[in-house]
């Protein structure tokens, strides 16, 4: 009879990936570390520090699962956009109808990320 499989946790390498993911993501967005640090819960000094080498985000902690969130956003809406950083930076700032707000306010909720991948996730499976 065969075991259940254990639940797994990311790789302890896993920290300094994603923090290199989200701040790669940030800059292609233009997006402040002030914002940054709003949306995954963590200080404008704090997000200073990722940038500079002296924090990895903690697989686990809060601040990594909103990482994680925040880079699938940023590939399902590089993926939209064609890889087009311009138009992703636009879209985030524009008003959207279907979202009920600009979507780089909502993200700085946890709901509001879910909704805004939500959406992504579904212009991706009409594409």
């Amino acid at each position: 009879m065969r075991k259940p499989a254990a639940k797994s946790s990311p790789a302890p390498e896993a920290g300094p990936t994603i923090t290199k993911a989200i701040l790669r993501a940030a800059q292609r967005l233009g997006i402040s570390n002030k914002a940054i640090g709003s949306i995954v819960g963590l200080s404008e000094a704090t997000v200073s520090r990722m940038g500079s080498g002296g924090y990895a985000l903690r697989p686990g902690d809060k601040p990594f699962e909103l990482s994680v969130l925040f880079v699938r956003l940023y590939r399902s809406l590089d993926a939209i956009t064609g890889g087009d950083d311009a138009v992703a930076r636009a879209w985030l700032r524009s008003e959207n109808t279907a979202l009920g707000g600009m979507p780089l306010t909502l993200v700085q909720s946890v709901q509001g990320m879910v909704n805004v991948i939500a959406y992504l996730d579904a212009r991706r499976a009409v594409g």
